[in-house]
């Protein structure tokens, strides 16, 4: 983190049951050869100083490929939707001095790190920062400390959609070039297609 930036955590959301991709995908290979969580983890511990991952209760975090450096915590109501992880990752936060997080998803590891970088700088405890690759809304999503609580209440599979209409007086909108902030995996195919 550079000096005078305002620190942020990285919240990764993996306890979907990708169930449009036939199996688990975190743990579906990449061309590098990497997992798919694996290489989503390995972008963001290179940026951020602390990392949550929110997992299903009884997923193994070693078979999952993540390293000791992780924190890991269970969403026990995961089936009920993204809102639930949401939750379980927000309330692992509360100890945390970070001024903002990010919430990035398990299955899009192509978000690069100048991305990653230009997002936090525009990071604050009052600010929602969206990154938008040709005129579409993409992930991270950077939520100060003050939506924390909002963020800990939505319901559903909406994750923080609600908190970002509901504040546009808060929106920091970043344009970036990388294609990463759209990409997803939701079927095997995903893992080696060049882009939406």
């Amino acid at each position: 983190m550079t000096a005078g930036q305002p620190t942020c955590a990285a919240l990764v959301l993996a306890a979907g049951r990708a169930t449009r991709f036939g199996s688990d995908k975190r743990i579906a290979a990449l061309p590098s050869g990497q997992t798919l969580l694996a290489t989503t983890l390995g972008r963001v511990q290179e940026h951020f100083d602390e990392v949550v991952v929110v997992l299903r209760p009884g997923d193994e975090p070693q078979r999952l490929g993540l390293d000791a450096g992780v924190k890991v915590v269970y969403a026990e109501h995961a089936d009920s939707g993204l809102s639930a992880s949401l939750a379980a990752g927000i309330a692992a936060l509360h100890g945390s001095q970070a001024q903002a997080v990010a919430i990035l998803l398990g299955d899009m590891p192509w978000v690069t790190s100048e991305t990653l970088q230009r997002l936090c700088a525009q990071a604050g405890e009052r600010h929602i920062v969206l990154p938008f690759h040709q005129g579409q809304r993409g992930h991270p999503v950077l939520f100060g400390r003050a939506f924390w609580p909002a963020l800990a209440q939505v319901q559903g599979d909406q994750g923080g959609r609600q908190v970002i209409l509901h504040n546009p007086h808060a929106w920091r909108r970043v344009d970036v070039e990388d294609a990463g902030v759209l990409r997803d995996v939701d079927t095997p195919a995903d893992l080696i297609s060049q882009g939406h």
